[in-house]
C-alpha cells in the first residue's frame, strides 16, 4: 500500500485552487484563508513535487504554471472530485428528503421534448431540496463540463454525444407539420406540392441559414420547399406559426404540446428520424441520485405521451 501519511488532503486542495486561479491573493480568496498561510502552504507543496509549480508571470501581473503543474491539474481535478463524491454519496437516495442540484445541459429542442416533462415530473416526486439548473450545452467544453462535474447530465441528439461518456438513448422523435387553427390552407392531408408551397419557418443554429434538416430529403426528390424565416430557438416556432400562416414542420412531442392552438399533419414525403440520448460521465454512473434523474427521465417522457419513448 503506498504510505500517504505525508500527504496532507488540504495542500492537494489549495493546491488545485492555484492551478486554476494562477493567482496566490485570488486562490487565497476562494479558500477562505491568509495570503501569508496560502504561500506558505505553496512553498511545502513545492518541496512535496520537486518542482516551482508556479512562476511570476513574464509580465508581472499572475503567476504561470510549470509543465509539471500542468500535467498535475487533470489528474488533480479528477481525483479531488472522486473524493468529493465518496464523502458526499450517500448509499441510497431520497428525493424527498435529501438535497442535490442536478445540472442539466440540453439543447433548444431537447429543452422543449426533455426539459419540460423532467421539470413537471420533480415538481410531482421531489421535495424542495432537489433543484434543476438546466443550461445550453457548449459543445466544445462538453466533455470537460462532465468530467469536471459542472454538468451531471448532457442530453442531445445522438450522434453528437460524446463516445467517452456513459449514454442512454432516451427516445426516437419523427417530424409533422404545423399549421395555426383556421390556416387557409384548410384541414385536408397534405401532398407535397402543397407542403412545399407552403411558407416555412425553419431553425438556424447560427440564425443565418433558410435550410434545416428536412431540405436534404426534399432535394433528394427534386424538391424545394419555401423557407420565408429562419429564428435560433424552436421555442419560438410554435408562437410564430400561431400568429401568422406560416408553417413549421416540428418534432412530433412538441407539436402535441401546442395541440390546443395548433393542427398537426404527417408529412407528404419520408422523414428522417433522430434519437436524442442522455451522457454522463463514467464516474458517476453509480450515483444513487443521478440513477434516480435518469429513470425518473425516462419514465416522464413515456408518461407525457402515453408511449415507450424510444419508439418514433
Amino acid at each position: 500500500m503506498i504510505d500517504l501519511r505525508g500527504v496532507d488532503l488540504n495542500l492537494m486542495v489549495s493546491l488545485a485552487v492555484l492551478l486554476e486561479e494562477g493567482n496566490v491573493t485570488r486562490a487565497a480568496e476562494r479558500l477562505h484563508v491568509g495570503q501569508p498561510a496560502l504561500s506558505a502552504q505553496l512553498a511545502r507543496l513545492r518541496r512535496l513535487f520537486d518542482d516551482p509549480l508556479l512562476l511570476p508571470a513574464p509580465g508581472g501581473r499572475g503567476m504561470v504554471s510549470t509543465p509539471r503543474a500542468l500535467a498535475l491539474a487533470g489528474p488533480l481535478h479528477e481525483v479531488l472530485k472522486g473524493l468529493e463524491q465518496l464523502v458526499r454519496q450517500r448509499p441510497d437516495f431520497d428525493p424527498r428528503r435529501d438535497e442535490r442540484v442536478f445540472h442539466v445541459a440540453e439543447t433548444d429542442n431537447a429543452s422543449v421534448i426533455v426539459g419540460l416533462p423532467l421539470i413537471e415530473a420533480l415538481a410531482r416526486e421531489a421535495g424542495p431540496g432537489v433543484r434543476l439548473a438546466l443550461r445550453a450545452p457548449d459543445a466544445p467544453e462538453a466533455i470537460a463540463q462532465l468530467e469536471r462535474g459542472d454538468v451531471d447530465l448532457l442530453i442531445g441528439i445522438g450522434d453528437r454525444v460524446p463516445g467517452a461518456m456513459r449514454s442512454r438513448q432516451l427516445l426516437t422523435e419523427r417530424f409533422v407539420l404545423v399549421q395555426r387553427r383556421g390556416h387557409p390552407r384548410g384541414m385536408g392531408a397534405l401532398d407535397l406540392e402543397t407542403y412545399c408551397a407552403l411558407t416555412h419557418v425553419v431553425v438556424s443554429s447560427t440564425g443565418g441559414s433558410h435550410s434545416g434538416l428536412l431540405d436534404e430529403p426534399l432535394a433528394e426528390l427534386g424538391r424545394r420547399r419555401h423557407v420565408a424565416l429562419s429564428v435560433q430557438q424552436f421555442t419560438l416556432l410554435p408562437e410564430i406559426v400561431r400568429t401568422t400562416d406560416h408553417v413549421a414542420t416540428l418534432p412530433s412531442r412538441l407539436a402535441e404540446r401546442h395541440a390546443a392552438t395548433l393542427d398537426c399533419f404527417e408529412l407528404p414525403f419520408p422523414s428522417p428520424l433522430f434519437t436524442l440520448h442522455a451522457a454522463w460521465h463514467p464516474r458517476q454512473h453509480a450515483d444513487p441520485a443521478l440513477r434516480w434523474l435518469r429513470t425518473l427521465l425516462v419514465t416522464s417522457l413515456g408518461q407525457i405521451t402515453g408511449r415507450d419513448p424510444a419508439a418514433p
